[in-house]
Parts: structure tokens; C-alpha cells; sequence
């Protein structure tokens, strides 16, 4: 804390400068606007500013500070240019800026934080980021009901398209044509498999879903419905755009890759149904674990984040499962497994000091509409059923439950945090006082 007394104009800049780029690398990793919004004024308050006002978009954020009625207002803005997700990063961000806001870090010694935080390499190599996925798309190709080669192919095929977009990207091609790429390569791969018989025991189309499941996991699907909910409505349709785009770079990936494959007299079948995931409760339930487990290392998460998503994962799915086998509806099932994970997410977080975001995202990624979303486009493209819109907008339902089952249950956790944070501190108070007649 600076004082009461006004600041210059120079520690002005320095503190707004230093609030925008902690706002920044929040946005960037997929935080919703509304926490970076608290952040940046939570950041500027503690560090001496008057009233501030902040807006924030989904490429810019400005914040301006009025200084009373004899000093103009000092207004600034910042441009957020990259996303990419590294809860790594999101983590050690989350701790400094509790160490800010509790005044044990002066405004040089945290903007000099922030910075080696967002020049830092991954925590990981690239190459076991690769693993991950791989390891990902085996772990749903089991939860969807197929066995241990179908896992196998899926975790090669995964590897590959990891790869080829890396190298994409540094060709600065769009992440649209990224998601055309990706999938047009798996459906091409599962075509390739059911035309020459290569492997008569394996699906092709659990090949394909599996594909959509990891090239939907890195979408920003709970940061949109949290900003829409938030009444942040420009930058839900940012965010909105931004999906909407990259699921239509996957399906038209998908989707020409099929259409070829009708061209050449290459129809797979999909008649037969999706296999439940309660079928084997141990197998699916590691099988949800290990999707959601691999899901956070590939998004450089830390060891024990890794571990509080896998219990994400696995509670998602199971509770799913069980919903499902009782009869009930994919887009129920999906509101109350993603609402179970994000109360738990966000009662836990805080305590576990990891990003409420990891525990979200993670534990809803074995949910994804992966089948849904083929199964609609095999209908168009391959049948020329107009059904396929219909299982489209099923899927559609599904992927908005799953978001807004996570923002509900992270509300619905909130009096309990509070409940939880009041204890911890009479409970800390009364073990200090204790302490304290102990000594006299």
C-alpha cells in the first residue's frame, strides 16, 4: 500500500500497467471477464488508486482511473493478441496476485514477477505435451466403448495431428484451417481403415468421435457461458465467434473428409448405437479419470492439479453414467455431471490453491459430444438425412449444459467457500488466543 496521500503519475502508469497485463494473461488463459475485472480493481485498490472503471472485450481491455476533481482521469489500454492454455502459468498468476492484494509484494517487485511469469517456457516439453493428447484420445477411445486398439490407433493418429498443427502454427496459419486439418486427417484415417479392411475389429467411427472429443477439449465453452451469465455480453459473443468458427473449421474438416469418402464408394456405418458408459463401472470410471488427467497435463498443468482433475473426471463421468442408466436424457445427465464437478471444483480450489478453470474444464472434457457431433454430420454429408440437424442441435444442448452446469455449481459453491473461509479463521483466531494463554 502507497498511502493516502495522491500518487504521481508515473506510479499511476506503473500500477495501471502492471493491472492490465495481470488482466491480460487472465483473459488470455480463458478466465471470464467478470474475474478479470475484479482483478484489475482489486489490483489497482490495493496499491493506493482511486475509483477505477474497467471494460473489458474479448481482444482489449481499458481501465481508467479518475484522480478527483482537480487531476485528469489516466485511462489505458491493452490488446490481448495470443491465447494459449497453460494453467501452469494461470496457477503461479493466482498466487501472485493473492500476494498483491495481501500487500506483501510492492508494485516493481510484482510487475518484475509478472513478468519472468509470462516470458517463462512450459513446464513440460512439447514433445510430452504430444504425449498427453495421445494419451488423452486412448483414454476416450476406452470411454466410448472401444478396446485397447482402437486406444491405441487413437493415441497414434492423435500424435500426428498434434504434431502437423504444431507445425502449422508456426507457419502462422489460421486455427480455423488447424481444425479443417485435424479433422479431415482422422476421419481420412478411419475412411482409409474401413475401405481396405486393414483393421475389421475397429470402428472407424469411434475413431472419428474420439478425434472431434480432443480437438473440442481446448474450446472456451464455461468462459463464454459465465460471461453471457455475467451480463459481459460482448465478450460472450467473442467468445461465442471464436467456438462457433474453430467447430466449423473441425466439422468442415469432418465433413469434406466424408463426403470423399462417398465419392469413392466409401460409406462406414454408424446403425449400430453408442455403447453406455456405465458398461464396466472400474473401466470407465479410470477411463473418465484418465481423460481429464491427460486433458491438464497437455495444458501444462501442475502435479497437483493433475490429480485434483483426474477426481474430476472420474466423478463427471461416473455421475453421468449412472444418470444415464437410469433413463434420463444426454443434456440432463450433462447438466447435473458438469454441475457436481464445478461445486467441487470451486470448493476445492481455493483450498487446493489451484485455478478453479483447471478443475472445470478438465472435469467436463470426458463429456464432450465427440459421437453426437459425427453421427449429425455422417447423417448430412454421407446420407443426406436432414436429421443430422437435429442431432446437431442435440449436440449443441449437450456441449451448453455442460458449461452452464459448471457455472451453476461454481455459484451454488460459493456461500459454502464462505462458510469454509469464516471457519478457517476462528478457527485460526481461537488456536492463536489459545496459543497466546498457553504462553503467559
Amino acid at each position: 500500500m502507497f498511502g493516502p496521500e495522491p500518487l504521481d503519475e508515473a506510479t499511476v502508469h506503473l500500477v495501471l500497467d502492471l493491472a492490465l497485463r495481470v488482466g491480460e494473461a487472465q483473459l488470455a488463459s480463458g478466465v471470464g471477464a467478470a474475474d478479470v475485472t475484479a482483478t484489475i480493481i482489486d489490483v489497482t485498490g490495493a496499491y493506493g488508486l482511486p475509483h477505477t472503471e474497467v471494460d473489458v472485450t474479448f481482444t482489449a481491455i481499458t481501465v481508467c482511473c479518475h484522480r478527483g476533481t482537480e487531476a485528469a482521469p489516466i485511462t489505458t489500454l491493452r490488446v490481448v493478441r495470443s491465447r494459449s492454455l497453460d494453467f501452469t502459468r494461470l496457477a503461479e498468476l493466482e498466487h501472485l496476485i493473492g500476494r498483491m492484494k495481501a500487500g506483501s509484494a510492492t508494485a516493481r517487485d510484482a510487475y518484475a514477477e509478472l513478468d519472468r511469469i509470462t516470458t517463462a517456457p512450459h513446464p513440460y516439453p512439447r514433445w510430452v505435451a504430444t504425449a498427453a493428447w495421445a494419451g488423452m484420445a486412448a483414454a476416450v477411445a476406452v470411454l466410448v466403448g472401444g478396446g485397447l486398439l482402437l486406444a491405441l490407433l487413437a493415441a497414434v493418429v492423435t500424435a500426428v495431428i498434434d504434431r502437423v498443427g504444431r507445425l502449422l502454427n508456426r507457419r502462422n496459419l489460421p486455427f480455423f484451417f488447424q481444425q479443417v486439418v485435424g479433422g479431415g486427417l482422422a476421419t481420412a484415417v478411419a475412411l482409409v481403415m474401413y475401405a481396405t479392411d486393414l483393421l475389421p475389429t475397429v470402428r472407424p467411427s469411434l475413431l472419428v468421435a474420439v478425434g472431434i472429443v480432443v480437438l473440442l477439449s481446448g474450446l472456451s465453452l464455461v468462459s463464454t457461458v459465465q460471461d453471457a451469465i455475467s451480463g459481459y455480453n460482448v465478450t460472450a459473443a467473442g467468445r461465442t465467434m471464436e467456438i462457433v468458427l474453430l467447430t466449423a473449421g473441425l466439422i468442415s474438416g469432418v465433413a469434406l473428409a466424408l463426403r470423399a469418402g462417398v465419392q469413392f464408394g466409401v460409406r462406414t456405418s454408424i446403425a449400430e448405437p453408442l455403447p453406455a458408459l456405465i458398461t464396466d463401472v472400474p473401466v470407465q470410471f479410470a477411463a473418465g479419470s484418465a481423460t481429464s488427467f491427460f486433458f491438464a497435463m497437455a495444458s501444462y498443468a501442475q502435479p497437483r492439479a493433475l490429480l485434483v482433475a483426474a477426481v474430476a473426471g472420474a466423478v463427471g463421468t461416473t455421475s453421468f453414467g449412472l444418470l444415464a442408466v437410469t433413463g434420463t436424457n444426454a443434456i440432463t445427465s450433462s447438466a447435473v455431471a458438469a454441475t457436481l464437478v464445478g461445486f467441487g471444483g470451486a470448493v476445492l480450489s481455493r483450498r487446493l490453491r489451484i485455478p478453479t478453470l483447471v478443475v472445470s474444464v478438465a472435469g467436463i472434457t470426458p463429456l464432450l459430444p465427440g459421437w453426437t457431433v459425427y453421427r449429425g454430420l455422417y447423417q448430412l454429408t454421407a446420407e443426406g438425412d436432414s436429421e443430422g440437424l437435429s442431432t446437431l442441435v442435440l449436440a449443441t444442448g449437450v456441449a451448453l449444459a455442460l458449461a452452464g452446469g459448471v457455472v451453476l455449481g461454481e455459484h451454488l459453491a460459493r456461500p459454502v467457500r464462505s462458510g469454509l473461509s469464516l471457519l478457517e479463521r476462528r478457527f485460526v483466531t481461537t488456536r492463536t488466543a489459545s496459543s497466546r494463554v498457553n504462553s503467559v
